[in-house]
Order: structure tokens, then sequence, then C-alpha cells
């Protein structure tokens, strides 16, 4: 954690600033209700997915100059700090994991869901576009928001905290795209069960900003890509899957602690956590 820039960031104007700058797309999406064709999103979705890294370089020129945004826009392809590889199989595997699972069961409970499956041809270039989407959340809610909330909160409420206010930011979108009660809500604790995950995996990582950006990536291009699209992983309110996904979050800070996300439960002591003794 670099606890210098740190120490000169303002959690409080990052989220306000995100919000300030979002509201004029949500009442746009009022006024013009179109959708993408994929996932059935908000068009105006993919203007204010932009707010979380402007709002970000905003701020980091405003404590860092142009020094400090080149350092922060630079940190979209920081890998290098992952130097222990193995955290690749989590970043990488995890939720595709999750995914199967959530269809076995699915299956198994007798939900209506495609027996037979393809990978789209344009997985190459929908992964594409959700890494990029991922950039422009990440960067800010990671890149910016992340360590000085850590140095405020245990690791644990700084996911709480920025997961909730990210849960809510999304409340306008899922309105719009006429969400059923249960799906809201399960919706809402999938984006705090989603942070958890991420802050882990950034915490292990050596604070990497591209693991975390590479994670939602997968996270989103998975579920897009699921047999019958996102519109058939949610079926049941997404129960399943959003609740598997829940799962995995409370084991996490069962298993590596919320203090930090990163002292695993049952490491030798002077031994390296979690992941890092299957090296």
């Amino acid at each position: 954690m670099n606890t210098g820039a740190s120490s000169k960031r303002s959690p409080v104007l990052f989220f306000t600033l995100v919000y300030a700058l979002s509201i004029p797309f949500w009442v746009l999406n009022i006024i013009f209700p179109i959708k993408l064709p994929l996932d059935n999103l908000p068009v105006t979705d993919i203007a204010a997915t932009f707010a979380p890294t402007i709002a970000a370089l905003i701020l980091v020129y405003r404590e860092e100059k142009l020094f400090g945004v080149r350092k922060l826009l630079r940190r979209t392809f920081d890998y290098k700090r992952i130097t222990r590889k193995i955290w690749y199989i989590p970043i990488i595997f995890l939720m595709p994991l999750i995914y199967v699972l959530t269809y076995w069961i699915m299956r198994l409970v007798g939900l209506p869901i495609p027996t037979v499956w393809h990978l789209p041809l344009l997985t190459p270039f929908i992964f594409g576009l959700f890494f990029f989407a991922a950039a422009l959340e990440e960067i800010g809610y990671t890149g910016y928001v992340t360590d000085p909330m850590q140095a405020l909160y245990s690791a644990l409420a700084a996911c709480l905290i920025i997961g909730s206010i990210h849960a809510i930011w999304h409340w306008p979108s899922m309105i719009s795209m006429g969400m059923a009660p249960g799906l809201f809500i399960w919706g809402s604790i999938l984006t705090v069960s989603f942070r958890i995950l991420t802050v882990w995996l950034y915490n292990n990582t050596g604070n990497s900003v591209f693991a975390a950006i590479l994670f939602h990536a997968v996270t989103n291009t998975g579920r897009s890509v699921f047999p019958g699209s996102r519109s058939a992983l949610e079926l049941g309110d997404a129960a399943i899957a959003y609740g598997l996904i829940t799962i995995t979050a409370i084991i996490v800070v069962f298993l590596w602690g919320p203090k930090t996300l990163a002292r695993f439960r049952y490491g030798r002591k002077g031994q390296p956590h979690g992941l890092d003794q299957m090296q």
C-alpha cells in the first residue's frame, strides 16, 4: 500500500464526484431509454462507466498533478506486481468455475437452460469490451480509493463500504432494466461480494490494479457467454449464481481474515500464506 499517496486521497470526494458525474447519464437514460443488445444494458451505462476513472483522475491531478495522473493510469497494466504467479489461478478461473457449478445446479433443479452450448465466436471481442469497461471502474474503485479506505478501516469494512456505494450506483441502471425485486436484491449483494473478492486478489498480488481489472473482465465475460446468456444465468433471481459468489466471498473472509484479507488462517508461521504454499 502506498501510504504516502493514500494519505492525500479523499474517499468522500471520490464517491461524491462519481455520483455527480453519473447523474446526467441517468437522466439521459430516462429521456432516451435505449438498450444495448449485450445484456440489455442501457446505452448511457457506457458513458457512466467512465465516472470512476474521471473522478479519480480529477482528484489525483488536484493532489499529485500530472505525475500522479500518469502513475495511476500506468497501473492499468501493473502485472509485474503479481510476483506470485499462482494467484492467476483465482484471477482467471475462480469465476468460470463458479459459473460451471451454477450451470450444474441449475440443470439439477430443473431450470430451463440450454443443454447444448458453444463458446461464441465473438468472445474475444466481448472480453476486450469488458476489459476496457473494467479498467474504467477499477482505476477508480481499486487504484484510487481502495488503499485510503484500507488505511482507515479493516479490509473487510473497506470492501463493505465501497461495495455498498458501488451497488447503489448501479440501482438506476437496474431499475431501467426492469429487474425483479429478488434479482435487484441479489444484484446488490453480488456487488458487495464481488468487491470482497476483488480486494482479496488485490491485496495478495502486490496491490495490482491489473489483477482487479482482469478478474472483473473475466467475471463479466463469463456472465455474458453463459449458456443462454445473462438472462439464463439470472433465472430464479440469480440466487444460485450470486449466492455461490457470496458464499465464496464469505469463505475468503474466514480463511484470509477480515483485517487484511491477506493472512491465510491455516498458514504455517513464517511460511507463505494460502495459495502461495502451493508453489
